[in-house]
């Protein structure tokens, strides 16, 4: 089966990020090489999360569509980006978001067989 591991940055791994963007940045090299290496890893990729902000389109009462600056859900939690994991089941793909190597949120979504 195949499961998004969804990233969510927050504050404290945009503090990492801030104390040690190199240390940040090899930790995450290195987990994804092992998941590589292990074949679990199917692909995925990061949000650019720094220099542009994101713009939310939602369908308003009116049934137009309309955008506005920002995320979709308020909060301190914003996409950071995703990474596709090839697992027996369910509870493989926690198990390996639990390994995850910062700070950062980690939300386990199945992806729809297709």
């Amino acid at each position: 089966m195949k499961f998004a591991l969804v990233i969510l940055e927050n504050t404290a791994s945009r503090a990492s990020i801030e104390r040690d963007r190199a240390a940040h940045r090899t930790a995450i090299e290195a987990w994804m090489g092992e998941m590589a290496a292990t074949g679990r890893l199917v692909g995925g990729d990061a949000f650019e999360t720094e220099e542009t902000a994101p713009v939310t389109v939602r369908v308003g009462a009116d049934g137009v569509r309309a955008a506005t600056e920002g995320s979709a859900v308020p909060g301190d939690e914003t996409l950071g980006g995703y990474i596709l994991v090839e697992t027996a089941d369910r509870d493989e793909a926690v198990e390996i978001a639990r390994t995850w190597p910062t700070p950062e949120t980690i939300e386990v979504r199945p992806v729809m067989a297709g």
